[in-house]
């Protein structure tokens, strides 16, 4: 039997910027009608099979700006930056589309997405990286010097994974965030996503830095990587946003109260998000709007969503419980 990695190179080797196009219509319709007004695009299919550039070196980033902009989406395209397969491996086949000569040809590529978007409003670029594993540590302080003089949000993978945990200290002798810290990579436009096994001191580190972690919790439940300890995160200083990543489940909602739920879970305990200005609906739709859109490097959430008032969900429910009706019972076809 196929793994899911095989499934997914088959799929990588066959996209062409059309098709790819197309795939993400489909995608960011179904993000639309769930309720997302901006997406965060980590985007690292960058080259022809083989690893060969495109002429147009940005014709799939470009793919999927035009798709997000088609259905109606503001778009923050995080152009990730990949540069071998793992410590001490080069990477070959499919991972070749994925994989950039060098940091300075694709922080050249980020330049010319930013020069060719820096004047419209329903577009930022950022700038990303794959994981740890797959850049080498002298090219992750290159790309945060550039994230940081351009103001770029950059986000990154980071311990997704125990196995990634202990693959970073092997190569670095470091944790993850440690060694990003000593990098210079943590600021307060840094997003850490997953950030699902980190020690208490990396916690501490990146809420120092008010860098933010993005939670994407049906992906991680589907992949069974574990649970992030949320608590911790939120105690540190740690600002929180909201992710899909997989695919394997759409749902906006799911995954917004996916982060009050799971950590129930985590902990045994009954109500976790208790800010002190909010009720948890409350915080959870001001992540998953506001700080969300700032982790993509907008200052607004977005805009407004319509709600069909007479979905079975919400047709018994009183107008000062409807947040709280929406963000812990019902499911995306409330929005219209």
């Amino acid at each position: 039997s196929e793994s899911r990695d095989d499934v997914l190179y088959q799929l990588t080797e066959s996209l062409t910027p059309e098709s790819l196009y197309q795939i993400a219509r489909v995608a960011y319709e179904e993000l639309r009608r769930g309720g997302v007004r901006t997406v965060g695009e980590f985007h690292h299919v960058h080259h022809q099979p083989g690893g060969a550039p495109y002429d147009g070196r940005t014709d799939l980033a470009d793919a999927l700006i035009n798709a997000a902009r088609a259905e109606g989406l503001r778009i923050t395209l995080v152009r990730v930056i990949h540069g071998r397969s793992a410590a001490g491996e080069q990477a070959a086949g499919p991972e070749l589309r994925f994989t950039d000569a060098s940091v300075d040809l694709a922080l050249r590529d980020v330049d010319e997405l930013w020069s060719r978007y820096a004047d419209q409003p329903d577009v930022r670029i950022g700038v990303g990286a794959y994981r740890l594993s797959a850049v080498p540590p002298e090219w992750l302080s290159v790309i945060a010097e550039y994230a940081g003089r351009h103001r770029l949000p950059f986000h990154m993978p980071v311990a997704e994974t125990q196995a990634e945990a202990e693959a970073c200290v092997a190569e670095t002798g470091k944790r993850p965030v440690e060694l990003l810290a000593d990098l210079g990579v943590l600021n307060e436009r840094f997003i850490a996503v997953h950030a699902s096994h980190l020690a208490d001191q990396e916690a501490r580190l990146l809420g120092e830095a008010r860098a933010f972690v993005c939670l994407c919790p049906t992906a991680e439940r589907n992949r069974g990587h574990g649970l992030p300890d949320i608590s911790a995160l939120r105690s540190a200083g740690v600002r929180l946003c909201i992710g899909v990543d997989s695919h394997v489940l759409t749902s906006p909602l799911e995954d917004l109260r996916a982060i009050e739920l799971s950590e129930r879970v985590r902990c045994g305990q009954r109500v976790v998000l208790t800010p002190a200005e909010r009720t948890p609906a409350e915080e959870l739709w001001h992540i998953g709007s506001q700080l969300t859109s700032e982790a993509c490097g907008f200052d607004d959430g977005g805009g407004t969503v319509g709600l069909q008032r007479a979905a079975p969900e919400l047709s018994l429910v009183l107008e000062d419980q409807l947040l709280d009706a929406i963000v812990f019972g019902a499911s995306d076809r409330v929005f219209l």
